[in-house]
Formats: structure tokens, C-alpha cells, sequence
């Protein structure tokens, strides 16, 4: 079974058994920024001084890539601000931003499809809807944490699509998530190695650096808002 980059973020954010996701905000923005990266290494969009574009409609044969890359074009193909001038490359930062929440769902929504994990319903408080995704089939987040063990933790050589997704969640800040077990500094550093190495070609490299800008944004606003 191949699963996307972003799927796979998400096997690793939620919890097999409650279902919950840890570190919802990271997640959200690691599955999203997945999915974009997809369609960079498929040279469908391109990302080019923080600025994204469509560069190629063919569907990629992957129904949730196809479906993000059609929104996606249609969104970068409108002027910024309501002007009536075509705009060439809105910003990646405010894709991410706007689709980050739509994402998550659809990957969701594709991992239950798949048998992967289950969707179950309840109400907080008695009040509040809830969804949560606890695990139906481990085995493809078996051979998942496995793969990051062998690169990350053992030295292992990654493949293209292992060197992506270490990082992903490295840009967005998900070292515990991908290994629960080990300390933050065990890992880091290994993880910054692999996301920094000559393996990308630029609009990959921009996509991953994109989503670390946003990130660290975030992190800053989150820690101000708590603050203040």
C-alpha cells in the first residue's frame, strides 16, 4: 500500500489508541505541508521564492493529490487582494495557511477509507462535537516508524521519500511524534542533517523552508498569545 507524505504524518501524530492527535497544531501544518510537497516532487506545483504556482493540470493518478492540485490552481490563478490582474505565484505561506484545516480532514477521511484507522464520534461535556481516529490496521505505521528508525536513529541511507518525510516533521517541529521514545536530542540533529543534505532540487527545498517559516510564526504567536 503507498501512502502519501501526508498520510503518513498523520499515522504519526495520532494516538493508536484514543485516537486523538498529538500535537494537533504541528500536525495539521506537518500533513499539509506534506500534501504540497507531493505535488512539488510530482513538478505539478513549484514553489519559487516563497511564492507558489500550478505549473502542471495532469492529474497525478492519486485521487487526494488530484483533488488538492485542482483547488490549489484555482486558487494561486486568482489576483491577490481582488484585483483584476492575473496573479503568477501567490504566496506558499498563506496556501498553507488557508488549507491546513481542509487538509487534515481529507487526509483523514482517506486514511479511514483505506482501513487504516477507525472514525469514531462522541460529544465533550456532552455538548461539543468530536471526532477522533483511533488506529484499525498498524501495519503500515509499523513499517512506517521502522523506515525512520533505520535512517534517523541507525544511520541508514534514506531513499528520496524517506529523506522528505524526516524533513517534514523536522521543519514542523514533530521529533517527539515520529519518536516517542527517544529524547529531542537524540534525534534532532540527525533530522536537521537529512533536511539540510544536497538531496532537493530548489522548489522542494523552498516547500520545506516554507513550511518551517510558518511554523516558527506560529510557535511565536502561540507563545506571545500565552504570555500576554
Amino acid at each position: 500500500m503507498t501512502v502519501t507524505l501526508g498520510e503518513e504524518i498523520m499515522l504519526l501524530t495520532l494516538d493508536d489508541t484514543s485516537g486523538a492527535a498529538k500535537g494537533e497544531s504541528s500536525a495539521r501544518w506537518g500533513v499539509t505541508g506534506g500534501i504540497l510537497l507531493e505535488l512539488v516532487m510530482a513538478d505539478r506545483v513549484t514553489v519559487t521564492g516563497g511564492r507558489i504556482e500550478a505549473v502542471d493540470p495532469a492529474p497525478t493518478g492519486d485521487a487526494l493529490l488530484d483533488g488538492r492540485l485542482e483547488r490549489l490552481a484555482r486558487w494561486a490563478g486568482k489576483p491577490a487582494g481582488g484585483g483584476r490582474k492575473p496573479s503568477r505565484g501567490r504566496k506558499a505561506a498563506d496556501w498553507l495557511t488557508r488549507d491546513h484545516a481542509h487538509g487534515v480532514q481529507d487526509v483523514l477521511d482517506r486514511l479511514c477509507a483505506r482501513g487504516l484507522v477507525t472514525e469514531e464520534k462522541h460529544r465533550a461535556l456532552g455538548l461539543f462535537p468530536v471526532r477522533r481516529y483511533p488506529e484499525a490496521d498498524g501495519s503500515v505505521e509499523r513499517e512506517l516508524r521502522d523506515r525512520l528508525a533505520s535512517v534517523v536513529v541507525h544511520g541508514a541511507e534514506p531513499d528520496a521519500r524517506t529523506r522528505a518525510l524526516t524533513a517534514l516533521l523536522h521543519a514542523a517541529g514533530l521529533h517527539r511524534q515520529a519518536f516517542p521514545d527517544l529524547p529531542k536530542k537524540r534525534v534532532e540533529p540527525r533530522m536537521a542533517a537529512i533536511a539540510e543534505g544536497q538531496w532537493a532540487g530548489d522548489s522542494v527545498r523552498e516547500a520545506i523552508l516554507t513550511l518551517q517559516t510558518v511554523m516558527t510564526a506560529v510557535t511565536v504567536v502561540t507563545v506571545v498569545t500565552a504570555t500576554s
